[in-house]
Formats: C-alpha cells, structure tokens, sequence
C-alpha cells in the first residue's frame, strides 16, 4: 500500500482523477518539469479503465477467447474436451492483473515525484481546491493551475438501480457468479463484450437493443460479420425491442419487452444493464470557477482542452466524445504541454474505436455510412478475408477490410476491419490518416506475409486506381 501523502497547502498543477488521461497528464506536465499533485479515491492511480473497465473486460474476454478456441479446436484434429472453469481463480486472476498495472502506475508516480493524494477533490474557487481525504480529513488547497479528469459512469435505465440480480458493467465485471441466464440491455460495445465473456463461461445470455442493429454507429457490412456469429452464441438477439419494465423478485428478473408485436414478459437470473455512461462533472464545484457544461453534461473546453476558466483544464470522459482511453491520453498530452506554456493543440484526424468481441471490429475515420448519410462521394474497397493465407491457417475466415477513399485524390478517409486481431491492425489506418496517407502509400508499403495485415495491402491493390487528372 503506498504510504499516506499529506495535503500541501498550495500547488502548482494538481491533476483530479487518477485514470488514463489524469495520470497520463501529470506523467507528462511531471516531465515537462512542471510540480504536480494527483488527487484520487483510489489507492493507486487506474481510475476506471484499470479498475472496473477496459482492463478487466479484456481479462475475461480472454478467458473467452480461450474457451471459445479450445471449442473450436477440433475442426483442425484437436479435442480438449469440456472445460473445467474455476471461477475462483479465474476472478483471482482477473484482480491480479489489476493489481500489478495499478502498482506499477503507484510506482511510476513515485519515480516522477508525483505525489498521490488517496481522496476526492471539489473546486471552491477559481484557485482553490477542498480535498477530503479518505480518512475524512478536509483540507484547503491553493492551486496555480488545475487538470480535471472525473472519468464517467455507467447509465441505468429510469427507475433501476444496481442491486444483487440488477448489474452494471462495474457490478458484472466483478464476476460474482455466472447466472445461469443474463439479459444484457444494450447492443453496444459494452454489452457485446460482457454478454461474449459471460457467454462462453456458461450463462445463455440474450441482447435487446432498442435500434435496428448492434453497434449504433458503426459499419453494417463489419456488424453483419460480428452477429452471425453472435447469433450462435447468444440465445436471443432482439432488436428494435424495447424494455418497459422490470420486476425483481427470489428468482430471478422479470422484464417487459415491447416491440412491433406487443408486449411479453421473460424471467432472467440477472439483467446487465449496458446503455451508456454519462461524465462525471457533478459535485466537483465547477460553477465556483466559471466553468460551463454543455447541453450533454461534458465540459466546454477549446483546442488545448482549456474551460472557460482558462488556467483549469478537463480532459477524458468529462470533456466530450468519444468516451475512450486513448483519446484521454492524447487530451493529456495536449493539456499538459500547454499547462507548461507548449503550443500543443488537440486535433487529430482519427480516432480509434475498437470493440473487443469475437471477431473484434475496429474502425477509424469516415465510414462508409456516414459517407452516406453527408452525401458525399467515396470509393470504397471491401476484402473479405476468405482468401487471406493467414485467415485460413488460424481456422477462422470470418473477417473483412474496408477502405475508404477520396474517388479524385485517393485519401484514405477510413479503415474498418472486422476480424480476429482487428484492433492491432487499425493503427496502420490511423497513421495513414495522421500521414495524410493515399491509397499508393498503402499499395506501396510492404506487408509481411503471412499476416492479417496483408488485407489492408491486398484492400488497397483491389481498389481501382484514380485517373490522373
């Protein structure tokens, strides 16, 4: 346990939240040279990410991974047999993990001298901070400058509450048992990872999205992949359906769907709820500084992620979409070079997202639907990956590469990819947008082969070239 930090009286930086973006951020402004202070509830900086989010989603969804291969396995003359799942130590070895990145980041802080104030912190002016420590003890802090980074929390629908048959993500993901049946509300990222990982330890698990399709927002031609497989794995995926009530009782959940047909009712060991999360900008006294919230709860800030107080900066969750780690990262980088007087701005041309299902989906900048939906003319080039020598020898040939790209320039405005792997694969579509990369550039490039990473070369050689103008 790291030893107690005593709350100084005033501080140059002090960093609020210890997740992805803030402690990135005093690691950055701590190398800039700049005297930093982290204030967070948790023992050790992780924040949600590593506690209760990103990193142990993908502990499970590895035992997933591996359930789901050893199943798999005898198409290519293996048998396993039926696994024999300790749920002890599978959740032992979940907190492991979190326990070893969460240490580490603690350490890290000590090297950076970077001390770690174990409490919450909530603006009581312009420059000063009220910190209650986790014993209770309140102190005054004055500050020359401020990185806010609250994170987020899960959403519940109207009316509910967490409880022992009712999770969030934060509850499932503490993996109290496996029901023997689980209702996951929502057919978004979270949802769909979670609903895998308790899928393949043994719950039958069923999906209502209130949309016509999972993933809202992404792709079609990649969510088809994805759910003709998940249609093999969950025992129901009701779409366009909605959730009018709720009733828990000793047995289990017994919800009310409504969709074109009418009403029913079904009865579930246990209900995830996984419709979103919303930033925390409440009870953090951002009115006392002037600092304003937009119509969706985030905080107002400008290029360099400053607020309207400009010498406070917020940055991750609280400070818009999308609600992603590494866009926190980034954010982090550029608030702290412009705490330390850097000319650093945020604007990147792609972020990002990746959904960690089986097979994962990955995409970054324009997609082909919300070409689309603006009207605008691209051409587009779609590899399945049947024919991909490295697809085949993994037993898998469920996936597909997409490029989007200016028809007259060849820009590449987008990379999806759908497929085991996809989310190392799509920072090679972010740094030919960063790059302002052509469709040549990646004909061009050199992929090794045999690799998953030939459909994105093989993508580019498929789509016809542009005639010079």
């Amino acid at each position: 346990m790291p030893g107690k930090v005593d709350v100084p009286d005033q501080a140059q930086l002090v960093v609020v939240g210890g997740g992805p973006g803030g402690y990135h951020a005093a690691f950055a402004a701590a190398d800039r040279g700049l005297s930093v202070m982290l204030v967070d509830p948790a023992e050790n900086p992780g924040g949600v990410c590593v506690y209760r989010g990103c990193i142990p989603s993908k502990a499970l969804l590895h035992v997933a991974k591996v359930i789901g291969e050893a199943a798999e396995s005898s198409t290519v003359g293996i048998d396993f047999g039926a696994p024999q799942i300790d749920l002890d130590r599978v959740r032992s070895w979940k907190d492991e993990v979190i326990a070893k990145l969460t240490r580490g980041l603690s350490q890290k802080a000590q090297q950076k001298n970077v001390p770690h104030v174990h409490g919450t912190a909530r603006l009581t002016g312009p420059h000063t901070l009220q910190i209650t420590t986790a014993d209770g003890t309140l102190s005054e802090l004055k500050f020359e400058q401020a990185i806010l980074a609250t994170g987020s929390r899960p959403i519940m629908l109207p009316g509910t509450k967490p409880s022992a048959r009712v999770m969030n993500s934060s509850g499932a993901l503490d993996l109290a048992e496996v029901p023997d049946s689980l209702l996951v509300v929502g057919g978004g990222y979270i949802g769909l990872e979670l609903g895998s990982a308790y899928a393949a330890l043994g719950s039958t698990v069923s999906v209502v999205e209130m949309t016509a399709g999972l993933l809202p927002g992404c792709d079609r031609d990649l969510v088809s992949v994805l759910k003709r497989r998940l249609d093999k794995k969950f025992a129901a995926i009701m779409l366009n359906t909605r959730v009018e009530g709720m009733d828990e009782g000793p047995d289990g959940v017994t919800v009310t769907f409504a969709d074109k047909q009418g009403s029913r009712s079904e009865t579930f060991a246990k209900v995830l709820i996984a419709i979103g999360r919303r930033p925390n900008t409440e009870d953090l006294g951002l009115e006392a500084a002037g600092i304003t919230l937009d119509d969706h709860g985030f905080v107002v800030v400008d290029a360099q992620r400053r607020t309207a107080a400009p010498h406070i900066f917020a940055i991750g969750d609280m400070a818009g979409q999308p609600m992603l780690a590494h866009k926190a990262y980034r954010e982090a980088d550029v608030a702290a070079a412009a705490a330390a007087d850097g000319k650093d701005v945020y604007d990147p041309r792609a972020i990002p997202a990746v959904v960690f299902t089986d097979p994962e989906i990955a995409w970054c900048g324009l997609t082909e639907t919300e070409a689309r939906d603006q009207g605008r003319k691209v051409k587009t080039a779609k590899l399945p990956w049947r024919g991909n020598g490295r697809t085949l020898t993994l037993g898998r040939d469920d996936g597909m590469t997409k490029i989007i790209a200016d028809p007259d320039t060849e820009a590449v405005l987008g990379l999806a990819v759908v497929g085991p792997g996809a989310g190392e694969l799509i920072a090679e579509g972010v740094l030919a947008m960063e790059m302002a990369a052509t469709v040549e550039d990646l004909r061009q490039t050199i992929h090794p082969h045999p690799t998953l990473s030939e459909t994105v070369f093989d993508a580019a050689h498929s789509l016809p070239r542009s005639e010079a103008p």
